[in-house]
Formats: C-alpha cells, structure tokens, sequence
C-alpha cells in the first residue's frame, strides 16, 4: 500500500474519491491573478439611511442583525439562498451567513459586517468543498467585496464572531438587542443558556424594522412597479398556455419561467387553482386538470433580483368567456374591490377596506338569494355569517416579503392608520365549496379572488397593478389578444 493510501483522508460522501496531496499543490499552482470586482449595491444610499433609521431607534445598544444559512432540502443538496429580508434591507447583500451588528459609537453606532473570507484559489477548499469552492458553485466575494457592496465601516471574518459578540455584550452598558430565528450560533454567543431572559428587547426590535418597512421610499416604489410589469407578463404566458394546457402544473411551471427569467423567483408558492380548487384559499398542489367550463383563479408574483415582490390575482375563464354564473359571482367580486380601494386613503383604519369590501360582498350575496338571513343580520360582529364564503380579510402589506412587515405591533400595522407610501393588496374573494348545501348547485365549486397592489398616496391612493385587466369584457378581450399574439 502506498504511503498517500496509508494517509489519505475520508470521503465527504459515501460517492466521493479522496484528494491526493500531490493534487492539491498542483491545483494551487499557476493562476492567473483576476482583478477585484467589487461594486457598491445598487442603491447604497438607500440602505445606508435605513441603517442610520434603525440607529436611531436603539441609541447606545448592541445590534445583531443575522441573514441566515443555507437550508437543507435532503441530505447535501441545500435550498436556494434567500436573504433574510431584514439584513436585506439594511444591506443590499444577498449572500448567506452574514452578520450585520451596529456596535454604539457616541450617539450613533459603528456597522460591522461579518461574512466569510475568500481566499480564492490559495486554499485548496476553491476546488475540494462542494458546498462552497468557487469550482463548484462559482465566485463569490470576500470580505474586501462585502465591504464595498455594503458601505460598513469594517469587515471581518465569520470565524470571529462569536468572540467579539461576547466582548461586545459584556461592554455594552445598555445591552443587545438580536434579530432572532436566522442565526443559532449568534443565539448561543448571546445568550448561552438563558435564552429566554432576552426576549422581549428582540422582539422590539424585530418591530422596529417592521415598522419602518412600512413606509416604502421612492426607490422600494420602482422595484415594486418592475415586478408587478414582470407579472403581467407571466399571467399572459399562463393565458397564451392555456389555451392547449391539460394541468394546473404547466400553468404553475410557465409562471416560474418568467419569474426566473426576469427577476429572482417566484415571491411565494404560486396557485393555479382550476374549477373547485380555487375554493381553497392556497391551492398549491397545482395538480388538477383543466376544463374549458371552469374557472382559473391565478395568484402569482415575480420577485424581483431586489427581492420585492408583486402579489396579484386574477381568475379567468379558461375557455375565454364567463358563464352567467360566473359572471354574477365575478362582477359582485370586483364591485366589492372597487369599494375597498376607494377607501385606502390616509387617515383612513388599515381595516376600513376590508369593512367596506365585506358589506358590499354581504349585500351581494343577499340580493343573489346566497345568504340564508339578511346581510345585517350577517355582517353583525357576534356573528359574521358571511364569512362562510369568504373567509379571508382583503388586505396585508406588500414588499420584501409578499406578506410584508410581519413583526410590526398591531397597533401600527392592523389597528393603525394609512400612511403615504405603504403598499397593501386589496384582494376581495367569494368562495362555494363544491360541498356546501346553502349554495345552489349552480354556484357550487365557483371560486374568484382579484387582487391588486395598492399604494398610498398623499391624497388617495394609487392601483399600481391597474395595468392588468379586471373588469370582464376586458379580461376576455385580453385572453383573446394574447391568443392571436406571438411570445413576447
């Protein structure tokens, strides 16, 4: 047996072949020494003020900002990376285990990045670790880099961060606030084994940067605009499909085509939900098939390269046309909408659309001889029996995350007032379960939600999807033309 036999180290996976010494120091020989590419994010200045916001909030305190790490899907094939939406925000960086900490500096505080170093190809792991060598998986920046994408003052290597956190902790009079569940090992270093005793100061801040995502800047606008014509374009590929597709799932997988061919992915798990499947709310199994009498309820949005995302719903007739009934449970959908986006305004409750759009859907139903007692009798709070076929309010905010702003304190999201410059959905829907006997047949297994992107405004608001059709002669004209049309 020879000597590199003898020494050779283990296989990583039962499939993979040992690297011989000799190899390695041919390998680090004789490359060519590429220059530097380092670019600043594409609107630094954004991020910087967002950091000298958060600054602000928490003067003289520790804060540790996680990105996260890569996921596993099965065994050592991980999820594609998505940046933690919050580090996002403040840094305009999308690669994993990164650390943004913003260390108390007089009245401001001093940001530090923590990433992992790039040796390129002086280290052996450029070509052995097939998790992260560049030959795997392609270059990727080192600290030099990470500091210019993000405009920190410093910095350093992963490996030292669980150190300078407990040096840090331990000389910070005012203490630390953590963004919590994207980071086990800055948990530990922070806390140790009392865990909980930090608690409430990180969900105060995990509020803090919800809330200041709650007013979009000029910039979060234009990138919410890009998706939302990104989108557009993915619902008229599912049409022009639609015409020879058999399945839900071609519907689903020609959305995600677009998705990745102009943005990031898909903002979340798309619903193509045909016939009676668009009665359930998030239909993602997409495994139906497609009948030319049904409906289509398509709820889909691109996530853009920035990582916002447009959340829009339309249904669709799949055969190009409503039936009668359709089109009566459409129009009383869609007269609902309208109410409800009159009434995003500033000043006005978070939940004023959603009270106009249930009152207008509880009339309707009366008046269609839906509702087994009066719409008053339905709408009272004691009982809200209109909710059987409704189920869901009509609006959440929208932006990095398609259910944006998630942390924020109830009192500033759902019991608070429109602001200029927040974005929300307004996506009324009516629902007959296939199953339900207070429906006539005829309606039974009908589902329609339409949903569109809202912006407000200093005086109102503004539909940034009303470039995507919705009223119903539109809607078929639409499907019409992007039949006669060529893929664009």
């Amino acid at each position: 047996m020879s000597t590199f036999q003898n020494s050779r180290p283990e296989a990583k996976q039962a499939h993979d072949s040992a690297t011989p010494p000799n190899l390695v120091q041919f390998m680090l020989r004789h490359w060519r020494v590429r220059p530097t590419r380092a670019n600043p994010a594409r609107h630094l200045a954004n991020h910087k003020a967002r950091r000298a916001a958060l600054s602000g909030l928490f003067p003289g305190e520790l804060l540790v900002i996680p990105t996260g790490e890569r996921k596993v899907r099965a065994n050592d094939q991980f999820y594609p990376f998505r940046a933690g939406s919050d580090f996002f925000y403040l840094t305009g960086c999308h690669e994993p285990d990164c650390v943004l900490v913003l260390e108390p500096k007089g009245k401001a505080h001093k940001t530090i990045l923590f990433g992992e170093p790039n040796a390129g190809k002086t280290d052996a792991s450029f070509f052995t670790d097939r998790i992260n060598g560049e030959l795997w998986e392609g270059p990727r920046p080192g600290l030099p880099e990470l500091q210019v994408l993000t405009g920190v003052d410093e910095c350093l290597p992963f490996s030292e961060l669980e150190s300078y956190l407990a040096s840090a902790k331990a000389s910070t009079v005012k203490g630390y606030r953590l963004l919590r569940d994207y980071s086990p090992r800055c948990a530990q270093a922070l806390t140790g084994k009392t865990g909980d005793s930090n608690q409430q100061r990180d969900r105060e801040l995990a509020n803090a940067l919800s809330e200041l995502r709650l007013l979009k800047d000029d910039q979060e606008i234009i990138e919410l605009r890009a998706v939302i014509k990104a989108t557009k374009r993915g619902f008229e590929d599912v049409i022009r499909v639609l015409k020879v597709a058999k399945s839900e799932r071609e519907l689903e997988t020609t959305f995600w085509a677009r998705a990745r061919q102009e943005g990031n992915d898909v903002g979340y798990g798309t619903i193509a939900a045909a016939g009676e499947h668009a009665c359930t709310l998030h239909w993602k199994k997409n495994d139906g098939k497609l009948r030319a009498k049904d409906l289509l309820l398509l709820d889909a949005g691109v996530e853009g390269h920035s990582l916002y995302t447009a959340d829009i719903t339309r249904t669709l007739p799949i055969g190009g046309k409503f039936s009668k009934e359709q089109l009566e449970i459409y129009s009383l959908v869609l007269k609902a909408q309208k109410a409800a986006i009159k009434a995003v305004k500033p000043g006005n409750d978070f939940m004023e659309p959603n009270r106009v759009a249930m009152e207008v859907l509880a009339l309707g139903l009366e008046e269609l001889g839906l509702l087994p007692m009066s719409a008053a009798t339905a709408l009272l709070p004691e009982n809200q029996y209109f909710k059987r076929y409704t189920l869901h309010n009509v609006s959440h905010m929208l932006g990095l995350d398609v259910h944006d702003c998630a942390q924020a304190r109830q009192e500033t999201y759902k019991y608070g007032k429109l602001q200029p410059g927040m974005v929300l959905t307004v996506e009324p829907g009516l629902y007959f379960q296939p199953d339900d006997l207070t429906v006539p047949a005829r309606y039974r297994g009908i589902g329609v939600r339409i949903e569109d992107d809202v912006l407000v405004t200093a005086k109102g608001c503004r539909n940034l999807s009303s470039d995507i059709p919705s009223e119903p002669k539109e809607v078929e004209a639409w499907m019409r033309t992007v039949w006669k049309s060529k893929k664009s």
